[in-house]
């Protein structure tokens, strides 16, 4: 088993990226990540080297994001966070791309949950699509169908 330090380094980047895409708040989600590793040094024994240690991580923190979500009565708001996101210096620019990217969002909303979390690990979590099916208990081949019916949902979505 490797090093709690080592685990730490090698994997908070990409714990924090996967609950800044569920959370869209840089100050919740590294709340969350110190958290994760926080349960994940607690269980440790747990981990039975099925799958990758950053899945095991990223469960760990989505359960914990639910539980926040639950504690604090959480309804995340896609659109107010990303108004808040500054992008360019560029004035014409910033609104263009904010535009776009509000516009995109809204269509994401129209989604099921299961289909806008899997096209949120994919782009912005950056994760495959064997650790997404791993990550929401269903199989890699599921990941990539639901990501593909998404994409495709979203050029359908005025």
């Amino acid at each position: 088993m490797q090093d709690i330090e080592q685990i730490y380094i090698q994997y908070f980047t990409t714990v924090n990226k996967y609950l800044f895409c569920l959370t869209h708040n840089n100050d919740i989600s590294e709340e969350l990540t110190q958290e994760t590793f926080y349960k994940a040094v607690k269980k440790i024994d747990t981990y039975k080297g099925e799958c990758k240690m950053s899945v095991w991580l990223c469960e760990i923190a989505k359960n914990l994001w639910y539980d926040y979500c639950k504690k604090n009565k959480k309804n995340v708001s896609i659109e107010k966070e990303i108004l808040e996101i500054q992008t360019s210096n560029k004035p014409e620019e910033k609104v263009m791309f904010d535009e776009e990217k509000i516009s995109l969002y809204k269509k994401l909303q129209k989604l099921d949950e299961k289909t806008r979390e899997v096209i949120y690990l994919r782009i912005t979590g950056e994760l495959s699509f064997k650790e997404i099916g791993i990550i929401l208990n269903k199989t890699e081949n599921w990941a990539r169908v639901t990501f593909y019916r998404g994409k495709n949902q979203l050029k359908e979505v005025d």
